[in-house]
């Protein structure tokens, strides 16, 4: 584990009106540091809505974070009226995934964590169902078991919310969780929770969307990753793709493939918000 006083790289996000001098303004602070800059990607919306977004990846020594923090806030980010975050890479997030019956998610996102390719920690994983407790248990991922119902939905929100707090979770995955949470619940964790979508969104949003695309004889069919809201379906979007299909395709055929779509659009979104490559702004995302 990294010391305080060890060269980290930090991953600084922010979102300001746009005007001359910002990225200026931003690198002299870090230079003045003796800060080496690694990445830096930014774009602007001016002249139509007048914003300006950036992602910095910066190595450097900090001997006190709340103190470059407090600095980095006078000096640069109130002048220019900027929301910025900043994540350092020796603090490693901590994933909680929710999951009901269907295995196909929870199974891919597992097997990325084991090799690696996603760098977190699964301090554990909630059901409402029984299903796939072996399958966590072999990889010693504790296994939380709450059934829920129209008379014990609260109560179980309650007990999953305390078990996000108890494990200290940073961000939560619906693997395929086929249970609405509650705006109270959503409201805890804003932009914190992401939600796989089997279809492409704004498509066929709701129940049964491969059964309503193939109704409709639709020629593609998709997944869609993003962030949890109030509004069922209507978060912002994060990642998405799609498969060609036609009139020979059955709506087997189309959970087939969509499976499989969802399975790399949720391992995709997941990366990016682990890597801090997304900036939320209103209902739309800014992915770098």
């Amino acid at each position: 584990m990294q010391k305080p006083s060890d060269p980290t790289i930090a991953c600084l996000l922010i979102c300001c009106p746009d005007r001359p001098g910002i990225v200026a303004g931003v690198s002299m602070f870090f230079f003045q540091l003796g800060a080496n800059i690694l990445d830096a990607s930014q774009h602007s919306t001016d002249p139509r809505e007048g914003l300006f977004f950036m992602r910095m990846e910066i190595q450097l020594e900090v001997p006190d974070r709340a103190q470059l923090e407090h600095s980095f806030q006078q000096q640069v980010a109130t002048p220019l009226a900027m929301e910025w975050h900043i994540h350092y890479s020796d603090q490693r997030k901590r994933m909680a995934i929710m999951v009901s019956s269907y295995d196909h998610c929870l199974m891919e996102l597992l097997w990325r964590w084991r090799s690696g390719e996603l760098a977190v920690d699964i301090p554990l994983v909630i059901s409402n169902h029984t299903r796939l407790e072996k399958e966590c248990s072999t990889l010693n991922i504790p296994f939380h078991y709450l059934p829920v119902n129209a008379e014990n939905k609260t109560a179980q929100e309650q007990a999953t919310i305390r078990l996000l707090q108890e494990h200290q979770v940073d961000f939560t995955v619906l693997a395929r969780y086929m249970q609405i949470l509650s705006p109270h619940f959503v409201g805890l964790y804003p932009q914190r929770i992401i939600n796989i979508h089997h279809s492409f969104l704004p498509a066929f949003a709701g129940a049964r969307p491969y059964l309503n695309a193939y109704t409709r004889g639709v020629k593609l069919i998709g997944a869609t990753a993003h962030y949890v809201t109030n509004e069922l379906d209507e978060g912002p979007i994060i990642e998405q793709d799609v498969a060609r299909v036609s009139h020979k395709h059955s709506v087997d055929d189309l959970v087939m493939l969509g499976r499989d779509i969802e399975r790399q659009v949720l391992s995709r979104a997941i990366k990016a918000h682990i890597e801090n490559r997304v900036i939320v702004h209103g209902n739309k995302t800014i992915i770098f």
